[in-house]
């Protein structure tokens, strides 16, 4: 069972929580407007469905509200950062909005983010740079529960591990490539366990490292306690960019890399991201740039349409479209993920309508 919900609303409710939950009134908006942007994009993985657990990770002493990005190092063109356990959406832009303003400044910029608590969408942060015509890369790790199985391994040993690219194109919507790089999202399997929906084949394996089509085994514990594990995308080549992931995002950082045992009980989600930023115009190629991108992306628009397609898309488009139709028609939150974030709430002395 699902209610639909405007934008206004549900930023407004999840901001009373974020307040209540010990955050100044201007890092609850900002906060909540992220989360449901997510929603609007059509990531309800990263959506307000986080709400709960943030406001664990924070009675735990694992979010640290209120916290800025600590500068560690900084060269010009280089940028050594330290998140400090503050929300990632908060110490994420801060980090973006520093590292944007050298690279305007040196033509270049390398940011590393290290200590960050859940950083959301990454696209998120590409989408800024594009807007003011930089290319962006960035390598995620994650520090949570290990989810995602190694290519080969029967258990979870690392996160999902996002990988994003954002390129401006002239004149047009930006190319915004942004994906885990397990098959699908942890928080996909979330938002499919409250829903009661089983998942396609060849995305999960269980506790004992057999096939399944239930997204539980990675939610709530199975026998003996024990998780199942997501599996990565494209087999080998999907794992070793995880890997790739986890050395840029989580060692070159010095946010840390996953190597020790799990406890589920702990709420807070710990990303380290190294961030490249470029831009063509001090690069010396800006023209050519702007005139092959273009003329490539016609060339993909111009072949035939496949059967059971509308059109041929680039990166970016789908959450486009999900954010004009979610802006009219509202975002669905079903019942499980609502219940979840009215007893977050009541954590904090917030009651929210049932």
């Amino acid at each position: 069972m699902k209610k639909t919900r405007q934008a206004p609303e549900l930023r407004a409710q999840v901001a009373t929580v974020l307040a209540a939950s010990g955050s100044s009134p201007e890092e609850a908006a900002s906060v909540a407007a992220n989360l449901v942007l997510a929603n609007l994009s059509g990531h309800d993985s990263h959506g307000v469905g986080m709400l709960p657990r943030y406001v664990e990770a924070v009675l735990e002493g694992g979010l640290k509200p209120n916290t800025s990005v600590q500068v560690v190092l900084d060269t010009g063109s280089l940028l050594t950062l330290n998140g400090q356990r503050g929300y990632g959406q908060i110490v994420g832009e801060q980090a973006m909005g520093l590292g944007i303003t050298r690279a305007q400044t040196h033509g270049s910029c390398i940011v590393t983010l290290a200590n960050a608590h859940h950083l959301g969408r990454i696209g998120h942060f590409a989408e800024m740079a594009v807007a003011q015509g930089l290319v962006s890369l960035h390598f995620v790790n994650v520090q949570a529960r290990p989810v995602v199985a190694p290519f080969g391994g029967a258990d979870g040993r690392y996160g999902t591990n996002p990988c994003c690219i954002g390129v401006p194109l002239k004149g047009r919507e930006p190319f915004v490539l942004d994906f885990a790089t397990s098959r699908v999202a942890q928080g996909k399997m979330r938002v499919a366990h409250n829903e009661g929906r089983r998942v396609e084949p060849g995305t999960l394996i269980d506790e004992h490292g057999l096939p399944t089509t239930d997204p539980g085994v990675v939610v709530v514990p199975q026998s003996h306690g024990l998780f199942g594990a997501l599996l990565a995308f494209g087999e080998h080549k999907g794992y070793g960019l995880a890997v790739a992931c986890e050395l840029l995002g989580g060692a070159l950082t010095g946010s840390g890399t996953w190597h020790q045992s799990s406890n589920p009980d702990v709420r807070a989600i710990v990303n380290g991201m190294l961030t490249i930023l470029i831009d063509p115009a001090k690069l010396g190629t800006q023209a050519t740039f702007e005139q092959e991108a273009l003329a490539f992306i016609d060339w993909l628009q111009a072949g035939p349409v496949a059967p059971g397609f509308d059109a041929v898309q680039i990166a970016g488009d789908p959450e486009r479209a999900y954010r004009q139709q979610r802006q009219t028609e509202g975002i669905a939150v079903d019942s499980q993920t609502w219940q979840e974030i009215v007893a977050a709430g009541h954590k904090v002395g917030v009651t929210l309508p049932d």
